[in-house]
């Protein structure tokens, strides 16, 4: 394992989660929003456009936009 990888092994737990805490953040600010929300349905919603966010900067990784960084 490289130095890479272990920083970002070391900090696995506090990536995960920020990850949940931002669904979650996500999930409240919609059933502030919409009450009668369903959750379900919001929830896949807003994985569908996280894993569409995380697309896009993979693309970005691909395109070397982070080389460097």
């Amino acid at each position: 394992m490289d130095m890479v990888e272990k920083e970002l092994e070391s900090r696995r737990k506090a990536i995960a989660k920020e990850v949940e805490l931002l669904f979650k953040a996500n999930m409240k600010f919609t059933n502030w929003d919409v009450p009668e929300a369903d959750d379900t349905k919001a929830a896949k919603l807003l994985i569908k456009i996280i894993k569409e966010e995380i697309a896009k900067i993979e693309a970005d990784i691909e395109a070397g936009k982070y080389e460097n960084y």
